[in-house]
């Protein structure tokens, strides 16, 4: 496992970090459906194992479930982990869920992910959306009077744009950026992880497989066969057209993963890793044998030649989608 410095801050991130999104289980708007936290548990001690060491969650996780079982495991293992939480997204009576990023409601969420993590200091916690605009700076000045208050180690975001970005920056540094960011998800290569760069803002892309579908394993059979309330059947991604133009591309990167003697799993999040702007990368996993694959993806290291070929099928993959055939 390798690891890399978190922006201007003193935090060594594993290259490759644990996400627990599906550790939340069912039951609730984006919901990976049901899980079993004994599962959940023996996920964080295998990434652990592996030299993993930092986890990201967040409150509207299973509303609030995940940072129960992450809590639950590092208690049961006695380690200590970097973990990062996230704010911004609140529960409501029915079943719902409001942004909001209020002095009052931060506070409250803050204590509340303290509590179900059984820590006395989160080391990052990240505003999950900026949603509602208007909030976030009001949001962001309370988590710097969190972080002056000893509650928060480093203060980051999730989601935000450079304009955005450039906003709160004069009230508080921020530590790192959580943007979404995979083969097929490329929008923050224009300027974003540049001007994150320049700003010594350490970035921990999301979603490096794209929710699965480069792992090779999804098909249209497969996704007829998730839950019903897996979030994934509402996404475009994995329904026609766009799945056959995937399910193209990944027979294109089979041969570049057969010829590195690693799985296309491991390939994405090794693609993702050779930006220099990147300190980690965000792997979700559900089962120990998952994060045993995904954590050897930290040691990838793709050549400049391989780098090209890649490219030019993400080109063409690009080029399907925007003429439909």
């Amino acid at each position: 496992m390798q690891y890399r410095k978190l922006g201007w801050t003193e935090l060594e991130l594993s290259t490759v970090g644990l996400g627990t999104w599906a550790h939340g289980g069912g039951g609730w708007r984006f919901s990976w459906g049901p899980q079993d936290d004994e599962e959940s548990m023996a996920t964080v001690a295998a990434a652990l194992e592996l030299g993993v060491n930092w986890i990201d969650t967040a409150a509207v996780y299973g509303l609030g479930h995940a940072e129960e079982v992450t809590g639950a495991a590092l208690k049961k293992l006695g380690k200590c982990p970097i973990v990062a939480t996230k704010c911004g997204r609140v529960p409501v009576e029915g079943g719902g869920i409001v942004s909001r990023l209020t002095a009052k409601s931060v506070r409250e969420e803050c204590e509340a992910s303290l509590r179900r993590l059984q820590v006395e200091v989160i080391d990052l916690y990240q505003v999950h959306w900026p949603d509602p605009e208007a909030q976030i700076e009001e949001g962001w000045s309370t988590i710097a009077d969190l972080v002056k208050a000893g509650k928060i180690r480093y203060a980051g975001v999730s989601n935000f744009n450079v304009a955005q970005l450039k906003r709160i920056q004069p009230i508080h540094p921020v530590a790192s950026l959580q943007p979404p960011y995979s083969m097929l998800m490329r929008g923050v290569e224009k300027e974003t992880l540049a001007y994150c760069a320049a700003n010594r803002i350490g970035v921990v892309a999301y979603s490096p497989m794209q929710k699965g579908l480069l792992t090779g394993k999804v098909t249209p059979e497969w996704v007829a066969s998730l839950p019903a309330d897996d979030h994934r059947r509402r996404d475009s991604n994995f329904n026609q057209p766009r799945l056959g133009y995937i399910t193209e591309l990944l027979d294109g990167l089979r041969g570049m993963a057969e010829k590195n003697q690693i799985s296309l799993a491991q390939l994405a999040i090794g693609w993702v890793l050779r930006r220099p702007e990147l300190t980690s990368a965000i792997v979700g996993a559900r089962r120990p044998a998952q994060i045993q694959e995904t954590a050897a993806a930290g040691d990838v290291i793709l050549a400049a030649g391989d780098s090209a070929a890649i490219e030019t099928l993400l080109q063409a993959y690009e080029h399907k989608l925007q003429v439909g055939v």
